[in-house]
């Protein structure tokens, strides 16, 4: 509600905010001056998100976005209006997004607006950001697991799923072994399950295609890579490939006669990771148009979780909610 005084004095008015009402006292002629009327700036912190990034897993990752923001500026002669938004509130609002799947113009409104985080979610991936910090958790996970920070071997696996209406007909395609029309998520994990390189394509793309491709890159950017897996879906030209480059390729058959899932030896782990990354609804199916956006979305869901890991903080699943006696950590 709210009432005018004049036309030169002051209005005031009241603005529900969750749990409290603002009390705002501005003159009239400042609201046409006001960049977006939809949005008011009130100085109170917000209860936060299970999806919220805690103070130490903040601490992980706020280095590489300042590095990216610092990069920016000094890219534009440090001119022009500086950020209004927090880095931090940027990234709670995208993790936001790809743990509950919610759509961008969803978002609630105590995040900054839905235009500016997705902005910044488009600038992150063209510039290689979420890579970068899949890159980064990964090398200090292992180095705490006892390991060395780069992989000498790794496991391929290709995962087909479902589109929304969002995503354009010629970037889908139909995988005729599972009968799924859609897209295909091809990655690349180390022992441990971490992931080193992702490829979106069409359903209908070969495994061993888009092996190549991934086979291609691992060489490129871990020249240490030694040893590969994969299953029986990618082709014998595929393991030739890999032999050009200098990795041995094992293709790791199912025992005749088994049904159901069963593990199998070097390459569980790769299908744990998938397991993994289901905890984040946003990949529950390809809602991103483009393929790299989704290729995005995966390298921060595990971003997300390797920072959980490395601050060995749980992450919640409806499967096994946090009980009301667990400690939760601050942040």
């Amino acid at each position: 509600m709210g009432w005018q005084l004049g036309r030169n004095e002051a209005c005031a008015c009241l603005i529900p905010r969750r749990r409290w009402w603002v009390l705002l006292l501005v003159a009239p002629h400042a609201w046409a001056h006001a960049p977006d009327r939809r949005y008011v700036q009130v100085m109170a912190k917000r209860r936060p998100y299970p999806s919220d990034l805690s103070d130490a897993r903040w601490e992980l990752i706020e280095p590489v976005l300042s590095a990216w923001r610092a990069e920016r500026r000094r890219h534009a002669l440090n001119i022009g209006r500086p950020p209004e938004h927090d880095l931090r509130e940027i990234m709670n609002a995208i993790l936001y997004v790809d743990r509950t799947g919610v759509q961008w113009r969803y978002l609630p409104h105590d995040f900054p607006p839905w235009e500016t985080v997705y902005g910044y979610f488009a600038k992150w991936q063209r510039d290689g950001v979420f890579a970068q910090l899949t890159g980064v958790l990964r090398r200090l996970l292992r180095q705490r697991e006892g390991k060395e920070a780069e992989p000498s071997a790794c496991v391929i696996d290709a995962q087909s799923v479902k589109t929304s209406t969002s995503v354009p007909a010629a970037g889908q395609g139909t995988d005729a072994a599972k009968k799924i029309v859609g897209r295909k998520r091809s990655i690349v994990t180390d022992t441990l399950g971490l992931l080193l390189a992702v490829l979106v394509t069409a359903a209908s793309v070969q495994d061993s295609v888009a092996g190549t491709h991934l086979v291609d890159q691992v060489a490129a950017t871990h020249p240490t890579i030694r040893k590969v897996w994969v299953d029986g879906g990618y082709r014998q030209h595929l393991v030739e490939h890999a032999a050009y480059l200098g990795i041995d390729m094992e293709i790791v058959q199912r025992t005749p006669g088994t049904r159901g899932f069963n593990p199998l030896p070097k390459r569980w782990t790769v299908e744990r990771t998938y397991g993994w990354l289901m905890f984040h609804r946003r990949l529950a199916r390809d809602y991103e148009t483009l393929p790299a956006r989704s290729e995005a979305m995966i390298h921060l869901a595990m971003t997300d979780l390797m920072a959980r890991r490395l601050t060995s903080e749980a992450t919640i699943s409806w499967r096994d909610p946090t009980s009301r006696d667990q400690t939760l950590i601050p942040g």
